[in-house]
């Protein structure tokens, strides 16, 4: 910084017209400078993307083409800058998918630990007449009980006593998969029988929607955005 003042200092007096020599002089100076201060941050550009830290170069590149956009650097970067963004965002969206995932790892005596994976609905659904509310999709192995898959409301009830039908929707795909309620107040619950099924649809596509019966309201859809389960974390299940 302290030679790119010096530089501009020298350029004032040359306009000034004390000098031309100075003036070409100064110019010459200011754009030594800035190539400086460019290629440094070239560095820490290159730096990034080497360490595939898309986020830190993206912000490297994006100032450098604000602060030095005439210089060399800036154009050696400009050339990797729409890839690397493209990269950052990319990430960011894989960061977030990721974690709306909640995992689970409780001990249940004697017999082990019970694992878990749930994700809230991507939006809000009214399931009796009274507000929307978030609809939670849930993955346990249970030591005792096994694995099941199960949706759970937070209000109202599902129309599912003796067995239904629902209708399960993967990127466009639909698929038929049975489900039932169980006879028990403890939890307002619906098992999705076919829960090996359901499982492989969640680990390999993006949105995933179940449509399923209420007793208040009728049939509703809850979507999930499922990409970023980690099916490593329920071993047993693959």
């Amino acid at each position: 910084m302290k030679s790119i003042a010096i530089a501009l200092c020298l350029a004032l007096s040359a306009c000034k017209g004390e000098d031309p020599e100075a003036a070409g002089k100064a110019a010459a100076a200011q754009k030594a400078a800035q190539e400086q201060a460019a290629e440094v941050m070239e560095k820490q550009f290159n730096e990034a993307v080497a360490a595939h830290n898309w986020r830190l170069a993206k912000g490297y590149g994006e100032v450098l083409q604000v602060d030095h956009p005439t210089t060399d650097a800036a154009a050696r970067v400009k050339d990797q800058l729409e890839a690397v963004r493209a990269k950052a965002e990319a990430e960011a969206q894989q960061q977030r998918l990721a974690a709306l995932w909640d995992y689970g790892d409780e001990l249940v005596k004697p017999n082990g630990h019970q694992l878990s994976a749930a994700i809230y609905s991507q939006e809000p659904v009214d399931t009796d007449g009274g507000g929307a509310h978030p609809i939670r999709l849930i993955f346990r192995d249970h030591p005792s009980w096994g694995r099941s898959a199960y949706l759970v409301l937070q209000a109202g009830d599902f129309d599912c006593y003796s067995g239904c039908k629902l209708k399960v929707t993967l990127d466009g795909k639909v698929v038929s998969l049975p489900g039932s309620r169980p006879k028990t107040d403890e939890a307002i619950a619906m098992f999705v029988d076919d829960h090996k099924a359901l499982w492989k649809l969640a680990k390999t596509g993006k949105q995933l929607s179940i449509e399923f019966p209420t007793k208040a309201v009728g049939k509703r859809t809850a979507q999930f955005e499922v990409s970023g389960l980690q099916s490593e974390k329920l071993p047993k299940w693959n």
